[in-house]
């Protein structure tokens, strides 16, 4: 089973600055994680939160619940959340940071992440499909 967060303002995708984002919704990014889950042959449960103590929660849990792997997007807690960093380093499943943009082609502040160096991997950029290549990387034990 694989976990895939996805942190502040992800639950506005398709309405929040679409030449960034794009138009797609969570809700297409949720049943289309879904649908690769079950092409690959491991169920997916999503999750979004704006709070970052929930995210810590779900991250802390995630062994307990079954979990053999997350896909997480921290959103703006990538570039600051020391609480974050250290929730993903203090549990044993890996974890797979994505992002949808190309972060390191924006603002400086964006090229900056305290999260990635406790993830197993990073994939930015490739929108959508991030979060496909991720879980497979999971399921294959890439990662």
């Amino acid at each position: 089973m694989i976990l895939v967060l996805n942190g502040p303002n992800l639950n506005r995708l398709g309405l929040r600055e679409p030449g960034v984002y794009g138009t797609q919704t969570l809700e297409d990014l949720e049943r289309l994680c879904e649908t690769w889950g079950a092409e690959i042959g491991v169920t997916v449960t999503c999750r979004q939160s704006n709070y970052e103590g929930q995210l810590l929660e779900w991250i802390q849990d995630a062994d307990e619940h079954g979990f053999t792997g997350i896909v997480l997007n921290p959103g703006a807690l990538t570039h600051y959340s020391y609480a974050l960093r250290d929730a993903i380093a203090g549990q044993p499943l890996p974890v797979v940071e994505v992002h949808i943009s190309n972060v390191d082609a924006r603002e400086e502040f964006r090229h900056k992440s305290v999260t990635a160096a406790v993830c197993k991997g990073k994939i930015s950029g490739l929108g959508f499909l991030g979060y496909r290549l991720a879980m497979e990387a999971l399921t294959e034990g890439s990662v």
